[in-house]
């Protein structure tokens, strides 16, 4: 089995939040997961290089960007005085043409089916690479859910639709 690990950041599309907060806009909606993702590996010391999945306009340049840049916002407010100047590189890739990505979508999928329609069988199958899960809007009143290896997603997490 492949030696590798995962971290997702999930987040039902509540219309109402999804209207306020990411003015009804699939790439503020996807800048602002992959800056939450992001915010914590900023303190890395070293190039940071992101091999993501072409998705349409969400994954152009300037959104990467504009997550990247969220990110860093996130980093300060939580690290006060703190100065980074992140080395990020972002490669977006057919999936088709780098395979390594298949294996996240299958992750992700997996994370998906547990949300959506309450399966375990294939997170559980997957759980041992899975180190956490985020989700951003556990319920109406935006508490952030986390979970873990220590806590791990069961079929009570079920909700319907939503986007990794």
């Amino acid at each position: 089995m492949l030696n590798c690990s995962f971290e997702a950041v999930v987040a039902a599309k509540i219309p109402s939040l999804y209207v306020h907060k990411h003015n009804a806009n699939q790439k503020e909606f996807y800048a602002d997961l992959l800056s939450h993702l992001l915010h914590e590996k900023l303190t890395i010391d070293k190039r940071l290089v992101l091999n993501i999945a072409k998705r349409g306009t969400s994954t152009r340049h300037d959104n990467l960007q504009l997550s990247l840049h969220k990110a860093v916002e996130r980093f300060t407010k939580k690290n006060p005085g703190s100065i980074i100047d992140p080395n990020v590189v972002f490669n977006v890739q057919d999936q088709l043409q780098e395979p390594l990505l298949n294996i996240a979508d299958y992750l992700c999928w997996s994370i998906q089916r547990v949300f959506e329609k309450g399966e375990t069988r294939f997170y559980n199958y997957m759980q041992d690479k899975i180190n956490v899960v985020v989700d951003l809007y556990e319920d109406e009143e935006i508490a952030e859910g986390e979970f873990n290896r220590n806590n791990f997603l069961m079929i009570t997490n079920k909700k319907g639709p939503l986007s990794t």
